[in-house]
Parts: structure tokens; C-alpha cells; sequence
């Protein structure tokens, strides 16, 4: 078992706490990383944020996931909307990525007939997200319907550029994740990372950013490291997923893990990466254990 005391981000944190730089922080923030940290297992490294996706285990009560969440060194668990949110802040768990606004995914922001009501929806709750200390929320393309891909980035760009506003004010970045659209979300549109960068650049602020979700872009392109090396300052989130099947991210899969986790930190990120594979085994906590200790580099 790995002795933490030479953790050089703990060791960083407890500088931090004990000359008072802390309170230089934003308000609350020292507090929970120094919680996190506290009750972080002696078995992880520290480097990496770990997260977990909810909807991989409805079957499990929503507290008992939190205890296990915090027993195995997760720090977040995401895709929770604001019902959820007071049980996790109960067990010092922060959301990673909340959801809780928008029409799906198959209706999304490509579609101009539906900007309204997305605006209103992602206008209500993004003041909720940052009332509750989080910092983003997962939006969508939509389904194309017939729709080239220049019109629906246009269209995209037009719809996001409206509620951008609300967005910066409150400090939170609206996420579009990047979905294949080969096996699980046939006629997605944002399923090339290149295609979701664009958007980006079309709405022109820091408060857009992607999902690079590793298991859909392995689907749709490969090439996830150089991927993710070439387009990191675009991305704010990361999911995990065995490929193929979106299964355990053990040796059944075609992906190393541990390779794209250091390609990961290597860009300079420090959010969260959330596991969102859905457990073969009976021991669906043991295999979110070891999808962490594999990403744990």
C-alpha cells in the first residue's frame, strides 16, 4: 500500500492551509479539497479527480453508492440533478458534471425550432449549479435530422451564443458531450471531436467547452491520445468507457487506460474524470474500484 505523505498535491494543500493562503482561494473551494484530500485512501496517488457516473448504477440506492463512492477515494459523482444533490454535499461529494436542464439528447442545440425552450431550461437551472458550488452542465447537439454539418454547428452556435451570457455570469461552463453515433446514439451529430471544436470557436467563449467522452471518440476516430493532445484547451471533462461493449476497463478491453490518464495530465488538467462503464461482474462496486485504481496514474 502506497504511503501518501510524500503526495506532492497534499503536501501542496497543507502548505496552503497552514500559511494562510487558503483563504486567497475561491470561498470554500480549500475547504473541500482539504476534505477530499483528508479522506482520500492511502492506496491513491492524488493525481487524478476521480468520478463516477450515477445512471451505471440505478441499481444500487443512491446513498449506499455515495458511501462506496467515498470508501473506494472518488470525489464526485455525476449525471445527478438538483434532487440529488443535498445527498451528495451529505457525504462531501462534489457533481462533476450535473445535469438537470435541456430536452435530451436526441433534441438538442442544432436544432433552432427547439432554442427557446433550451434557453429557458438552461437559464433556470445554471444559477441552481452554481448556487450548489458546481461548475458545469452537460448539454447536446441533437440527432441531425438531415442536417450537414456546417448548418449544425451555425445552428448550434446561435442557440448557445444566447444563453452565454447567463453561463459567464454564473461562472458555468455548458459541456456539449461527444457521443458515437455508430452503436449507441445513431444520427448523433456531435460525434467527431473536430466537429464539437468548432462549435466552440463559432460561440467564442470560455463557457463552451466538450465532453471527450474516450469510449464514443474511440468508436468514431481513435486516435484518443493524439486526440486529446491536440484539442485539450477545448475539452473540460472526461469519460471512461471499455471498448468494445462500454464495459469494465480492465485487460477485456481495447484501450490502456493508464497511457491516456498520463496524456491527460500531461496537457495541464486538474478536473474530474468520470467513469462511465456499465459493470459486467455481480461486485459492481469492485469493478468501480479497480476502473479507479487503473485510471490512478
Amino acid at each position: 500500500m502506497k504511503n501518501n505523505t510524500n503526495n506532492p498535491r497534499r503536501n501542496v494543500l497543507k502548505k496552503i492551509a497552514g500559511t494562510g493562503l487558503a483563504g486567497m482561494l475561491v470561498p470554500g473551494l480549500s475547504d473541500r479539497l482539504m476534505a477530499a484530500e483528508a479522506q482520500l485512501p492511502e492506496n491513491l496517488k492524488g493525481n487524478v479527480n476521480h468520478s463516477v457516473c450515477r445512471w451505471c448504477y440505478n441499481d444500487i440506492a443512491f446513498e449506499d453508492l455515495c458511501k462506496g463512492a467515498v470508501e473506494i477515494g472518488l470525489k464526485s459523482i455525476e449525471l445527478a440533478g438538483p434532487e440529488e444533490w443535498p445527498i451528495l454535499k451529505k457525504y462531501g461529494l462534489d457533481c462533476a458534471m450535473p445535469w438537470g436542464a435541456g430536452l435530451g439528447i436526441e433534441r438538442g442545440w442544432n436544432n433552432p425550432e427547439l432554442h427557446e425552450e433550451l434557453i429557458k431550461s438552461y437559464e433556470e437551472v445554471i444559477p441552481k449549479v452554481a448556487a450548489a458550488g458546481y461548475k458545469q452542465i452537460i448539454c447536446f447537439s441533437g440527432n441531425r435530422n438531415g442536417l450537414d454539418d456546417t448548418k449544425g454547428i451555425e445552428n448550434c452556435a446561435m442557440g448557445l451564443k444566447k444563453v452565454m451570457p447567463t453561463a459567464e455570469k454564473h461562472g458555468v461552463i455548458m459541456c456539449m458531450e461527444l457521443l458515437n453515433s455508430k452503436v449507441n446514439h445513431k444520427d448523433y451529430q456531435a460525434d467527431h471531436t473536430a466537429w464539437g471544436v468548432e462549435v466552440c470557436k463559432a460561440v467564442g467563449s470560455e463557457n463552451i467547452k466538450l465532453l471527450y467522452d474516450i469510449y464514443h471518440m474511440q468508436i468514431m476516430e481513435g486516435d484518443v491520445i493524439a486526440t486529446i493532445k491536440k484539442y485539450h484547451p477545448y475539452i473540460s471533462h472526461y469519460h471512461t468507457g471499455g471498448v468494445p461493449g462500454r464495459n469494465e476497463i480492465d485487460e477485456t478491453q481495447e484501450l490502456y487506460y493508464p497511457a491516456i490518464m498520463k496524456a491527460i495530465l500531461d496537457t495541464g488538467y486538474q478536473g474530474y474524470v468520470g467513469q462511465e462503464f456499465i459493470p459486467k461482474r455481480t461486485d459492481k462496486l469492485a469493478s468501480l474500484k479497480q476502473g479507479v485504481e487503473i485510471c490512478d496514474v
